[in-house]
């Protein structure tokens, strides 16, 4: 997750920005730049590495001027090289970005055909060149930076200066959090307030979609169509700066919208953006030489390792065994020497997890960890480390770890299946562009059903028993939207199988039983539908959560359709996640319950 810092100062700004940068050193990251006007020029310093090489620059050449922008930058497309880390500078426009720009080799061709010279692998460089391009078709500054906006797709932060401007930063959100400091006589823009806690407590949070031009004195806002609106600051307190909620009421909801930055920054680590493929990464275990793998991780973890398995089995054809940590570890599993073992914990210090782990590791089986932390016990006992990179996760429910276990389990099934040769090439690049598209998809969807579930959330809290159904890999997210029910909202939830309803869960149906059934239209729509039908005649309370063919294909009385955008299976798991989440949370804050620090429950479970 790159970090953005930018001022709009009267007095010198390139130390202070590199100062700022070292706030946002949590994120990660592996080179950074800086850019100012001065003179009516711009320039920049970068580098390859960590924070004190570009000082070691900036004290061999420094920068002047009294207004820039600067970046730590986490590679995504093209390598981490000085000639790749931002800003990036084309005719006079300098821009710093956070995320991933979908269609960038299309931009990139059309540009290219008219002329333009592109000097980076980046895909952040097209919107340097569209900026660039749009100035000398005419258009001013405004204009060419809500023309650029329109044409670019994909999950982004942008911060942008001209040349010809030195008093404004323009911005631009979609995805990836900004947030706008009011200073006295200057302004200030970083990725979070953390970074701008040394400036100033006044904060105001750009929403989805908002674009703003930042001058010294003032900020004017604007949403993606171009019409003015209101983003008013607010005093963060000085322990926000240390872990920032941001313009959220709970660190879980502001985790829950920040799945497609995070997955952005877990997807940079795994996929080679250039050519579409699952890129280079811990090849200790060899998936080809396989004949079965064990997974095994406990909770939310241990959900995510069983829509893996499902992955596994279909692109790679590889035998998943998959059990809860707990009961794995003393069932005395006989595995062979050519299986693998794969382990998976938020925190990398789970208890069972750990013991599972080492009685593999004893049985003489390769260990992959996939893992938030990657200085933690699991990761240090393993062969071969797979983070997540979902960056720190405080709320007690994980939402964002979830899915970045999920988008790596993902991926390590592609890769798995190339190896294997169960996948081909063009099969490859048609999984992993759907893989890519998950930030835009994530951001649509939180933007959009979030008054549709505040609405429902408020009628749920009235029952005190939910059932959750699911086929497929709707199956365990059907298991993990019980379990996040449950665990913050202390209603009794469960999570089936829906093919398993007739098997005895159908007798708990009545017109007191919410039936939360997870559908998208895909091969096994009709089958759970015909389980629709059974619990509406039964008298249950539906709540269907499907697709728009889903919606038009079921004509069944619902107490409520979530409808979310039509996707790939190998992408479902991510997208669907995202209402069970919201639901779960807008339910137990209407019921006032402590969402982050749930009643009996802890973030790492280090005892049996």
């Amino acid at each position: 997750m790159c970090g953005i810092v930018g001022i709009v100062g009267n007095k010198a700004v390139s130390g202070r920005l590199v100062e700022a940068l070292k706030r946002l050193e949590y994120r990660g990251y592996d080179s950074a730049g800086v850019a100012t006007i001065h003179d009516g020029k711009l320039d920049r310093r970068r580098a390859e590495g960590k924070l004190v090489n570009l000082e070691t620059v900036l004290s061999e050449a420094p920068l002047a001027g009294t207004i820039g922008i600067a970046h730590t930058r986490w590679a995504t497309h093209g390598a981490p090289t000085e000639a790749n880390a931002h800003p990036h500078i084309v005719d006079g426009v300098a821009v710093v970005h956070n995320g991933i720009i979908e269609n960038f080799a299309e931009i990139k061709q059309a540009l290219a055909a008219e002329g333009a010279v592109f000097t980076t692998q980046t895909d952040t460089e097209v919107v340097a060149q569209l900026l660039a391009h749009y100035r000398k078709a005419g258009l001013g500054r405004r204009e060419a930076m809500h023309a650029m906006l329109k044409r670019v797709t994909g999950a982004y932060a942008l911060a942008v200066i001209f040349a010809d401007d030195p008093s404004t930063i323009m911005a631009a959100r979609s995805g990836p959090p900004l947030a706008v400091g009011y200073g006295d006589g200057e302004m200030y823009l970083g990725s979070d307030a953390i970074a701008l806690g040394s400036f100033t407590n006044r904060i105001a949070y750009l929403q989805d979609g908002d674009w703003a031009v930042i001058g010294r004195t003032s900020i004017y806002v604007f949403d993606h169509e171009g019409n003015p609106v209101e983003r008013p600051p607010q005093t963060v307190t000085a322990s926000a700066f240390l872990i920032d909620k941001g313009n959220h009421r709970h660190f879980m909801e502001k985790e829950i919208h920040e799945q497609p930055e995070a997955i952005s920054h877990t997807l940079s680590h795994y996929i080679d953006f250039t050519d579409g493929t699952i890129g280079a990464f811990d090849d200790t275990i060899d998936f080809s030489k396989l004949t079965n793998l064990a997974i095994s991780a406990c909770g939310t973890a241990y959900l995510a390792g069983v829509t893996g398995k499902y992955w596994f089995e279909r692109y790679a054809r590889l035998p998943v065994e998959i059990d809860v940590a707990s009961e794995f570890r003393y069932r005395e599993v006989p595995l062979p020497k050519t299986a693998a073992a794969l382990f998976i914990s938020q925190s990398g210090e789970t208890a069972d997890t750990l013991a599972s782990l080492r009685y593999c590791k004893a049985e003489g089986l390769k260990i992959g960890a996939v893992v938030n932390v990657r200085e933690s016990t699991i990761a240090r006992e393993s062969d071969a480390i797979f983070p997540i990179l979902a960056g720190p996760e405080i709320g007690v429910a994980s939402t964002k770890a979830f899915t970045c276990q999920l988008t790596v389990l993902a991926s390590l099934a592609i890769r798995a299946g190339r190896q294997r040769g169960t996948l081909t090439a063009a099969e490859e690049k048609e999984l992993v562009a759907h893989l890519a598209e998950m930030p835009r998809v994530m951001s649509r969807v939180l933007n959009s059903i979030q008054p549709q579930i505040e609405g429902l959330a408020r009628e749920l809290s009235k029952f005190k028993d939910v059932l959750y159904l699911g086929r497929g890999t709707s199956y365990p997210i059907a298991m993990e939207g019980a379990l996040k029910l449950k665990e913050i909202s202390y209603i009794h939830a469960e999570g089936y199988a829906a093919g398993e309803l007739k098997h005895g869960p159908i007798a708990l149906i009545d017109e007191n039983m919410p039936v939360i059934v997870i559908a998208p239209h895909d091969r096994f729509f009709e089958k759970t539908v015909s389980n629709m039908q059974e619990v509406a005649a039964r008298g249950g309370r539906i709540i269907f959560v499907t697709d728009a063919k889903g919606a038009k294909a079921s004509e069944l009385p619902t107490m409520a359709t979530i409808v979310l955008p039509e996707v790939d299976e190998a992408i479902q798991p991510m997208i669907f996640s995202l209402p069970i989440q919201l639901l779960a949370y807008h339910t137990a804050v209407f019921m006032g319950t402590d969402v982050d620090q749930p009643r009996n429950l802890a973030k790492s479970v280090t005892v049996e």
